[in-house]
């Protein structure tokens, strides 16, 4: 697990693993920021620009309060989303992350199985979906574990990373029962490797690139898997 960990670590230079960075950051800016507009359309519609308190009077220019602070609570929700919708888009590309690995490390394998934009778009669209939902659960736990609320982001994110990287990358060359029977035999793997993952998500700027490093260092992991069960 570790070593898969630093050769996918090791590879995050390559030309490749940028370009599929640099677009899930930018298209899941272009998505958050629609998001923002959307919002803040909805506050300007839902409220009324004054208001009238007892004592202190009208006040004016609600729309302009609402709209400043809805950026520091959008802001603030970016930092729960920017990650769940920047791997949900990597989906689209993870052909380029996992056939660099593969074409460096792994030369002599016959070709993958093409992921097509339908397949790719559906996978990408399930795991935002479950992300979101699994960690919108999580944050009703997180005020009863007090200190514990970093073991359980990582516990809770870990197994989804784990699930889902593996069974994108395993897809690519195994049919889906193959990969379900391969994921349930090595599930404590799985999750160890998705919770090494999910440490690094609360470190800003390096959270961006997790999505990357994540299916590089599951198409290590995988191929060990498969050489083992040989």
């Amino acid at each position: 697990m570790f070593s898969a960990f630093f050769r996918a670590l090791g590879q995050l230079g390559d030309r490749r693993f940028r370009r599929v960075v640099f677009l899930g950051i930018l298209l899941a800016l272009a998505l958050l920021f629609g998001v923002y507009v959307l919002f803040l359309q909805v506050i300007w519609w839902l409220s009324p620009d004054t208001i009238d308190l007892p004592v202190i009077g009208p006040i004016t220019g609600l729309h302009t309060i609402l709209g400043w602070t809805s950026v520091f609570f959008m802001l603030g929700l970016s930092v729960f989303l920017m990650v769940p919708v920047a791997s949900a888009f990597t989906g689209f590309f993870l052909e380029d992350v996992a056939d660099a690995v593969e074409d460096r490390h792994y030369p002599g394998l016959p070709p993958a199985m093409p992921v097509t934009l339908a397949e790719g778009l559906r996978q990408s669209v399930n795991f935002l979906g479950l992300v979101i939902a699994v960690n919108v659960g999580a944050l009703f736990l997180y005020p009863l574990v007090g200190p514990g609320i970093p073991v359980l982001f990582w516990a809770v994110n870990g197994y989804l990373l784990g699930r889902e990287y593996f069974s994108l990358v395993a897809l690519r060359r195994l049919p889906a029962n193959e990969v379900k029977a391969m994921r349930r035999r090595n599930r404590w793997t799985l999750w160890a490797a998705g919770t090494l993952m999910a440490a690094p998500l609360s470190v800003p700027i390096l959270n961006l690139a997790i999505p990357v490093l994540g299916v590089a260092t599951f198409t290590h992991l995988y191929h060990q898997l498969a050489d083992a069960g040989r």
